[in-house]
Order: structure tokens, then sequence, then C-alpha cells
């Protein structure tokens, strides 16, 4: 068990606390929700006992004292009779044995358990959490599938622990060696790519990616697709019983080739048929539905999704696109056509974010050209419950992490005091 020196003095400023390596967190922190990493143990004798899950999802500690998101302001220990596992005694923190300006008790923690939060400065004390369906997330902020790899190629680089969550590569039912190179084309205010899917397979992330992802506390979504409906429902069924998963995406951008080709995401019908078989598939965990963009009505698609069981869908996929090299006569990518994404499709997606919001009452996800706090904002005024990052990880694979640090002083200056409240003015005002 690690230990750690206690927090139960008053430091002259906020500081990071070191464990083999790894910040845990730092007084001024939040703690993350559902972040239980403590040991059944004993701080400030006398004063407190700590049990196991020790400090509520939804409060974190500063220095002798709470702040309390939910209330939004400080509340001393002695007087926050809901603390959930916490028995406060009556002079907890406050009188320490002796006059002493320490305390002999340490905080226990799980070897290896990474928590990292943002520090909450008396000037930014935004709420910035958001449901999205049965699923909290810490902020509206998810790094979205296809440019994050598994997430494991970035923790060197962002703080997974900050984001509201990501989504993994699409994994198939077998591996996919993906299409040619060259697969990246940059396009006026955006990009094409051609990635064909690659991934290692349900099994061998399974085995080696997921268990690598279960140390860090943030919402890992699993992408899902396939090329029959048989192949969405194995890979959901072999998914279910591994741990570590806090919902699945569908990516129903892909041909049926039981019917012809055509993509599911194309007709209600077919989208039913998918959405339905998953669903069965899926005992205990959200089901997220990724729609195209090129339909004829996307709010008659949202409702297809919608009534055969999706929990919220993610709107939307990258728009067919390609781009030509007149020298040679041949595409720029390694095949003929790729996706579109980057700031040149988010007025696009803005508009089918709010006619989905509008045909459906289960969450909806903003995708389409987010690179700053100002975007995510414009989703959320449109009644998007959370945004996904997608292009902009290219160009700064700190592009989330960033959005996020910026995101609650934004919302600061339009006088809310949770980015809920801006949602909630978009229903007033558009309905």
């Amino acid at each position: 068990m690690a230990r750690m020196s206690p927090l139960c003095h008053r430091p002259s400023s906020f500081a990071s606390y070191i464990i083999n390596g790894n910040a845990l967190v730092g007084e001024g922190a939040w703690f993350h929700e559902a972040a239980y990493p403590y040991s059944a143990t004993e701080t400030c004798v006398g004063h407190a006992t700590i049990s196991t899950g020790a400090f509520p999802a939804s409060h974190g500690m500063i220095a002798n004292a709470w702040w309390d998101r939910d209330q939004q302001k400080m509340v001393a220990c002695t007087s926050d009779p809901n603390a959930m596992g916490v028995s406060w005694q009556k002079r907890c923190m406050h009188a320490l044995p002796n006059n002493s300006t320490s305390c002999a008790g340490f905080f226990g923690w799980t070897r290896n358990f990474v928590l990292s939060s943002p520090s909450v400065s008396s000037s930014d004390r935004v709420d910035l959490r958001v449901q999205v369906g049965a699923l909290r997330l810490a902020n509206p902020v998810i790094a979205a599938s296809g440019t994050f790899g598994y997430g494991l190629e970035f923790v060197h680089l962002v703080d997974l622990n900050r984001l509201g969550g990501f989504v993994t590569k699409g994994i198939s039912l077998e591996p996919i060696e993906g299409a040619p190179a060259p697969r990246l084309c940059e396009t006026p205010s955006g990009m094409l790519n051609a990635v064909g899917l690659q991934n290692v397979g349900v099994g061998s992330f399974i085995k080696n990616k997921l268990p690598l992802l279960q140390k860090y506390n943030t919402n890992v979504i699993v992408n899902v697709f396939g090329y029959t409906i048989e192949d969405y429902v194995e890979v959901i069924r072999r998914l279910e019983d591994a741990p570590g998963i806090a919902a699945y995406e569908l990516n129903i951008s892909c041909p049926n080739v039981k019917n012809g080709g055509m993509q599911f995401g194309g007709s209600p019908n077919l989208v039913a048929e998918v959405v339905t078989a998953a669903r069965q598939a899926t005992r205990q965990r959200p089901l997220w539905v990724k729609l195209m963009p090129l339909v004829t009505d996307i709010g008659l698609i949202a409702k297809a999704a919608e009534t055969s069981g999706a929990d919220a869908l993610t709107v939307a996929n990258t728009y067919p696109a390609m781009a030509i090299d007149f020298r040679t006569g041949k595409s720029k990518l390694g095949n003929l056509t790729g996706g579109l994404s980057g700031p040149a499709i988010k007025p696009i997606t803005l508009r089918l974010v709010w006619e989905a919001r509008k045909a459906v009452k289960i969450p909806v996800i903003g995708l389409g050209g987010v690179e700053t706090a100002e975007d995510v904002l414009d989703y959320i005024c449109v009644g998007a419950s959370a945004v996904q990052v997608g292009t902009a990880s290219f160009a700064d694979p700190r592009a989330s992490e960033a959005i996020i640090e910026s995101l609650g002083a934004l919302v600061r200056t339009i006088k809310c005091d949770t980015i809920n409240e801006l949602s909630e003015r978009f229903r007033s005002d558009f309905g």
C-alpha cells in the first residue's frame, strides 16, 4: 500500500502529491466523478474516520474544508451530514489533538491508481458536469473515435483523467489492416481521411488494450462496427464481460454486405434493425449511435435509432468527399474517396445537431469542427449535451484538454454557474 503525506494541515500553497512518479491530487483540486481510490484508514486521529469509498463523488477537498460542487460553496467538514462513506466527528480537522499543526494519519491509495485533476481557482468555480443519459461526465469534452487511437497512444501527452471521456478506434470482429497510404489529405479548413477502420479486432482489444486503461479515471466509450448485423452483435457480446467500458458507440456508416452494400445509417429501417439487435445484446451499458450526416432527414433517422433502443446519438460522422491531383489525375488518398472533417463542416453539423435534438428526447452529442471552447458552447446552445473533438487532435494532441482548461472561464463570462444553464437557455429560446 502506497502512503502519502497527510493532508490534514493547511499548506502555504496548494501542493501536488507524487507517489511512484504519478501526480495523484493537489489540494484545491477536483475529485473526479465516482472516484473511490481510497482504502480504509484513519486520519486526524480521533476526529475523522474514513471508510472505504471515502470521499463523496460530488465533493472535492480544499485544505480543511469541502468545496461542494452542487451547492457551489465551501462547506466545513462538520456541516456536511450527507458525506457518503465518511463519519465526521464534532471538531473534525478544526481542533487537532494537542493543538498540533498536522495529523498523524495518512490517506491510503490503491497502488498505481492515477488521479490527477485540474486545480480550482476562486474565480473559475463553474460546474462543467453533464449527463448523457445514464452516464455522468466531469465535463462535456470527449475525444472522438478515429482520432485518439485506443487512448493509450496519448497518455504521455494528455491527462486522460481530465477528459469527459474518449471514444476508442472502431472495433470489429476480426482485425483489419485498413486502407493503403496516403490516408490523410489536408483541405481548405479541414482534412480528408481514409484510414479504412484499421484496428486490432475485439479479441486483441480486450486482452491487450482495455486492461491498460483501467487505472485511468475517465469514461471509455468503445466504438463498434461491422459489415453485418451479426458482426455488431458478436462484438458487443464479447465486450459485455470485459470491465472498464462506460458505453458503446455504434458506427452505422458501414455498408451492409447482406443488403447490396447499402450503409446501415442511410435508411430508417436498417437503422432500426441494427440498433434493435445491438440493444438486445447490451445487457448493462448505454448504447450510443453515431449517425451519418448525408441523409434525407436526420430527424427521421434519429427517431428510428431512439425508438429502437439508443440511449444517445452522436451527430455526425465525417462527410463523404474526395480530393484529386490534376497533375496525375489520381486521388490524393490511397482510396478514391475519404471522409471530410474539420472546421469547414461545423456550420452544417451544427444544423444537424439542432434538427436531431428537436426530433428526439435522448441526448445528442455534437461532432464536427470542434477546436475551441467557443465551439463547445455553440453546440450546447443548439441542444447538444456534450461534444466530441476529432480532427483538432491531429493538429494538437492536447486539443481536448486545452479546450477543457478554457471552458470554465468562458462559461463564467456569460454569467452562468453551470454549463447546463446554457442548454436551458437554448430550449427556452428555440424550443
